[in-house]
């Protein structure tokens, strides 16, 4: 479901300095904008930003940079970022398409997907964020054993995405079509998430290592 368009995000989001709307000249400023050479790790899709959040305070010598193009969810991610004065993070909203504009090769450990939209028809397949179009993206700026960490509601995204990745030269290191949250004491619950494990919906769950 759509949510209703806001009219305010995009002005206020540029008025906000944790945020970037165009990538001119990113690439080589990560250091400067974080004002250190901390670990990046990246959020594909972050929406309202509540992983986003929750990790950043849990790990405040990683710097995160988050992604995604739809603003009326964004936005809030955005405020998020500026009322916690979360200084290890910093939101692009930008189309995915243009990332690797974003980081220099080696420049990222860790890229987290979650619930992105399975695109389930099949024209419409090579817009997953996991198509080996993407996958070769990524692997401009993710350092060879670097990781994706993919959690998803969508078994046929999962299924084809366990094929993507091997296409494109990534290991899985671990996967479940089911992720029972007693064996993840770690993992954060967002309200997306959490309305599908409240109807016993499956969470598939699989962590992906770069090897070439």
């Amino acid at each position: 479901m759509r949510l209703r368009k806001k009219h305010f995000a995009i002005p206020e989001m540029k008025e906000n300095p944790y945020v970037f709307f165009e990538t001119e000249g990113l690439k080589d400023r990560w250091q400067e904008i974080f004002g250190n050479n901390n670990e990046i790790r990246v959020e594909l899709g972050a929406g309202k930003g509540e992983f986003l959040r929750q990790m950043a305070l849990r790990h405040p010598d990683v710097n995160f940079v988050a992604f995604d193009k739809e603003t009326n969810a964004f936005i809030y991610a955005a405020r998020k970022i500026k009322d916690n004065e979360l200084n290890n993070v910093r939101a692009v909203a930008i189309d995915i398409e243009k990332i690797d504009e974003v980081f220099n090769e080696d420049a990222v450990s860790t890229i987290y997907i979650n619930f992105c939209n399975p695109w389930p028809k099949p024209r419409q397949q090579k817009r997953r964020l996991t198509y080996p179009l993407f996958l070769e993206r990524y692997k401009k700026f993710l350092k060879v054993g670097g990781k994706i960490y993919l959690k998803v509601d969508d078994r046929d995204l999962f299924e084809a995405s366990l094929d993507y990745f091997d296409e494109c030269g990534f290991k899985c290191v671990f996967k479940t079509f089911d992720m029972k949250l007693e064996d993840f004491p770690d993992n954060i619950v967002t309200e997306y998430e959490s309305k599908w494990r409240s109807i016993e919906k499956p969470i598939l769950y699989g962590i992906f290592e770069r090897i070439n």
